[in-house]
């Protein structure tokens, strides 16, 4: 039998007081060998979902995406589960897909495998929302699957001094590059065709490679009021809203950055492919909802960032903002090449992030020395900062899913080929089949 882990033997204590009382609900072990596997897959599905369903409703932002039977959101609504029953219902679930028997279908040991990680991410959050608080390491592991290996901050003061080439000066190094990338703001006035321009073109990258879905599309927005840069909220039926946060200054490069990471290769296609080959194409209902702190988040993030890599190479994207974007924004084109190369040496300060926040959270630092931290070795201003420690405030550990999960993909898809054909091939295996952490990490594929 597996393990299930030190958490879900504390919450079978706690089911075992709750069976005491009576419980709730029945809880029903199935014996796999009465049963064939796809079908016992298909019911512990199901319960997963309407579980997921009813841990959104004790916590905001849990569930961020769910198409399917809209009488299941509207039952964990009107009929709330409370934490205990919650708990001793993730544990059961763990039970049920171990006692499964091993099958001859390597898919059906996939979707197992998938689960178990996704209910082991429940178990953690479950306890989070309690109260409980894990150091940044193992809250991780428990969410999201992975450790990340973090580096010293120290390790990033070469690439400040290579940095201090580009924007040489007097003043704080974070100070003048503010002041520098001050020249490259898109006016709120032509936010809406630089993005629109820029979505598209990341639409017709992708196209290029992948059959997009008859009919789907997404709406653009601009926001106030987060602590994040952009957002995508996949409404089901190949449909996403899409986010832009204008709290805060918007950079000529993150038209690109949002339109591949929000849209195309990135979550709005990763969902649509999903809802296409695994909740339509299979039938299976446990992708019909997506739990934000689970494995399946490294997965989406890290799929998200290297998608704009993979759609514009470094010099087509430089080619591509100069000749399409600058000219919409009303900048010069003639210092694009100059912006491009302190975002390239920028990008070396990406593991940086996380270490602030192991730090901050784990709570070696103040929330105001973290904020320091993040001007100096993220080279923002101290109102991005200020927003970049809300962020880690707010969602914690999911920092871990950007720059690990990019490198975690990168690494995984650019070995299965280096022509862009094999690459795009690789790139649409990930979004379509249900792959966890553990698969990059190994070089295997779903059901090997």
């Amino acid at each position: 039998m597996k393990s299930i882990g030190l958490a879900a033997v504390a919450c079978l204590a706690l089911a075992g007081a709750a069976a005491e009382a009576g419980p709730a609900t029945p809880s029903i072990i199935t014996d796999a060998t009465g049963l064939n596997a796809g079908n016992a897959l298909d019911a512990i599905a199901t319960d997963y979902v309407k579980l997921t369903l009813a841990l959104g409703e004790q916590e905001a932002g849990y569930v961020d995406a769910y198409y399917g039977p809209s009488q299941w959101a509207e039952a964990a609504k009107s009929d709330p589960r409370d934490m205990r029953e919650l708990g001793n219902a993730i544990v059961v679930l763990m039970e049920r897909l171990d006692t499964l028997l091993v099958s001859d279908d390597p898919l059906n040991e996939t979707r197992k495998r998938f689960l178990m990680a996704q209910l082991e991410a429940a178990m953690t959050r479950h306890a989070m929302i309690l109260g409980e608080t894990f150091s940044f390491a193992d809250e991780a592991r428990g969410l999201f699957g992975v450790v990340p290996a973090l580096k010293p901050l120290a390790e990033f003061d070469p690439v400040l001094e290579e940095i201090e080439n580009i924007v040489p000066g007097d003043g704080p190094l974070s100070q003048r590059v503010a002041a520098f990338e001050s020249g490259y703001i898109i006016p709120k006035d032509r936010l809406q065709v630089v993005f629109d321009t820029a979505i598209a073109e990341c639409k017709a990258r992708t196209a290029h490679y992948f059959d997009l879905p008859a009919g789907e599309n997404f709406k653009l927005e601009f926001v106030t009021g987060k602590s994040w840069s952009g957002y995508n909220y996949y409404q089901g039926d190949y449909q996403s809203l899409i986010q832009v946060n204008t709290d805060l200054p918007i950079f000529i490069g993150r038209a690109v950055d949002l339109g591949c990471h929000e849209g195309y290769p990135g979550h709005h296609v990763y969902n649509m492919l999903l809802e296409q080959n695994l909740t339509n194409g299979h039938g299976w209902r446990e992708f019909s909802i997506y739990p934000l702190y689970s494995p399946q988040s490294l997965i989406a993030e890290g799929s998200a960032n290297y998608g704009i890599e993979l759609a514009f190479s470094g010099q087509e994207r430089l080619e591509y903002e100069r000749d399409i974007l600058y000219p919409l924004a009303g900048l010069d084109p003639d210092t694009a090449a100059a912006y491009w190369a302190l975002q390239i040496a920028k990008q070396a300060l990406s593991g940086a992030r996380m270490t602030i926040a192991q730090q901050y959270l784990d709570g070696g630092i103040s929330r105001e020395e973290a904020i320091a931290l993040n001007q100096k070795y993220q080279l923002v201003s101290r109102e991005r900062a200020e927003q970049m420690t809300d962020f880690n405030e707010q969602y914690r550990s999911y920092v871990i899913n950007y720059g690990l999960g990019m490198e975690m993909v990168r690494d995984w898809i650019e070995t299965q080929g280096d022509a862009p054909v094999w690459r795009w091939k690789a790139m649409e295996r990930l979004l379509s089949e249900p792959m966890l952490p553990a698969d990059l990490v190994e070089g295997r594929l779903p059901d090997e």
